[in-house]
């Protein structure tokens, strides 16, 4: 498993590669359709399509949500050239109350090779995130904690 450059913190902000520490519920699993077949999970499911993204812009009404991107707009975009967002498992990280400048766009999500740092999401080889998509559903609890 791979998890931010910035290790595991309780008070988590935008930008500064921790990954938060907290009990966490799975919302749904984002997919490249085009890449593989779809999962075998109980949690929601919605394929990856090339407009898709998220918004990391803490200033804009729609922060840490998903939105669709033009070409060549900012944000962080879903459709990446790497595997590493083949699979997305979306977390209810900062959703509820959503905080301006407390995280966005933590996600569970293929790893590296070799397994180096994330960004603040956590990472697992893919073999392994598929059979743990097969054993998560809306009521599963994921805790993060040093």
């Amino acid at each position: 498993m791979a998890l931010g450059r910035g290790g595991i913190k309780a008070d988590k902000r935008e930008g500064d590669g921790a990954t938060p520490a907290g009990r966490f519920r799975p919302v749904r699993l984002w997919w490249r359709s085009d890449r593989m077949a779809r999962p075998a999970t109980l949690l929601p499911v919605r394929p990856i399509d090339p407009a898709d993204g998220w918004c990391e812009e803490p200033h804009d009404r729609r922060y840490n949500q998903p939105i669709r991107l033009l070409p060549g707009a900012p944000g962080d975009r879903l459709t990446r050239n790497d595997s590493l967002y083949d699979l997305i498992i979306e977390i209810d990280h900062n959703t509820r109350p959503r905080i301006v400048g407390r995280g966005s766009a933590v996600f569970i999500h293929v790893a590296r090779p070799g397994l180096g740092p994330t960004a603040g999401c956590v990472a697992l080889p893919a073999a392994a995130l598929k059979r743990l998509l097969r054993r998560l559903g809306p009521n599963t609890r994921i805790v993060i904690h040093a």
